[in-house]
């Protein structure tokens, strides 16, 4: 599933101009001009009428603001012919000055149309590279139930490295989730790096500190920006449910602990005693990688999520309790868990936008028929 609400469109666009917007600077340049021909001599109004394009140029395109520029030129010829002749000085100065400003804001307009459509284009490749990357989980592995989900940050945010993946073994499902430090394109590749590198290990690694191990040697040296020590890295946690055990071990490298949905009701945090550093970072912290175990019963729904769920903020600021909200749902399937939890969540945050991008997974041990 990959849930993006309306308020998070899938590529930024010019926003579109409304009536409403357009009869401001209209309204000006017929106000001005009335009040300029009724006015006293010794009061000149015309400088405002710069206003106008300027105005325009702050929500519409080159071709409106141009337009607006030259309808306000007209409104000054206007009140020149109508109080002295077009000849007079300063009604010349007035209208001189006029077309240079409407000049000047057309190109301002220009550039930043040029530049949304540059960033529009630069998102459209991360989106869709972030696709090819992340591939949707399938309902159903091995005895599992799985659900997830991707939620987008707010359109003037760019695209974020979170991943997910799930590989069945002879024995078991293991996964990963993870999250990439920084943003943009080179983001999505170090995803692409740790994603490719966990399907390559997940079936032939022997055990979960094994495949961390390698998972850790394969983007040590390859993360973007690696020359510069410490300044890549991937926070991850690791799992393996195994068919025939009620339990689950895990491996956390600096990853929001996972939460346990209880059948019997509550939530539990999964934190492990000995956490690993995050990946590319082991170079700089002496650690062992350990897993640890956790029941994992039937009927109970384990919850997988990236830091962009907890640092989600309403309007005073706080931080989502994410822990709380989910202690109160038990019982729900993974999808219906993931479904309360997205629109909860954008409830929550302030104008339901989320400042990072958020992936969840869901995965429920199923009760015995």
């Amino acid at each position: 599933m990959d849930l993006r609400s309306p308020s998070h469109p899938r590529h930024l666009r010019s926003p579109k101009v409304s009536h409403a917007q357009l009869a401001v600077p209209f309204a000006l340049i017929a106000l001005v001009t009335l009040i300029d021909v009724l006015a006293p001599p010794e009061v000149h109004l015309g400088p405002f009428l710069a206003a106008a394009p300027a105005v325009t140029a702050s929500f519409a395109g080159p071709r409106m603001t141009a337009f607006v520029g030259l309808v306000a030129v007209l409104a000054q010829v206007v009140v020149a012919t109508a109080r002295t002749s077009l000849t007079d000085l300063n009604h010349t100065f007035q209208i001189i000055a006029l077309v240079m400003i409407s000049v000047f804001v057309t190109f301002f307009a220009h550039l930043r149309e040029v530049h949304e459509k540059e960033v529009s284009q630069l998102r459209s490749v991360a989106e869709t590279a972030q696709e090819v990357v992340l591939r949707p989980l399938p309902d159903r592995i091995g005895p599992l139930n799985v659900a997830s989900v991707y939620l987008a940050a707010a359109a003037e945010a760019q695209i974020g490295g979170d991943l997910y993946a799930a590989a069945r073994t002879a024995t078991g499902t293991r996964l990963i989730i993870g999250d990439v430090r920084g943003k943009g394109l080179e983001a999505v590749g170090d995803a692409a790096l740790v994603l490719g590198a966990f399907r390559a290990s997940a079936h032939q690694e022997a055990g979960l500190p094994g495949l961390v191990n390698y998972l850790e040697a394969a983007v040590s040296g390859d993360l973007d920006g690696a020359g510069d020590e410490g300044e890549s890295f991937v926070t991850a946690a690791a799992l393996e449910i195994p068919d025939a055990e009620p339990v689950l071990h895990l491996v956390s490298c600096g990853h929001p602990p996972p939460l346990l949905v209880l059948r019997a009701g509550g939530a539990e945090q999964l934190e492990v005693e000995r956490p690993a550093p995050p990946l590319g970072l082991a170079g700089l912290v002496a650690s062992a990688v350990t897993a640890q175990t956790f029941a994992f019963a039937e009927g109970d729904v384990l919850l997988l999520y990236t830091d962009g769920v907890l640092e989600a903020r309403d309007r005073a600021g706080t931080f989502y309790p994410l822990a709380r909200r989910v202690s109160a749902w038990s019982g729900l399937r993974p999808q219906a868990l993931l479904d309360l939890l997205c629109q909860d969540l954008l409830a929550h945050a302030a104008g339901h936008t989320l400042d990072d991008d958020a992936a969840m997974v869901a995965i429920e041990r199923p009760a015995a028929p």
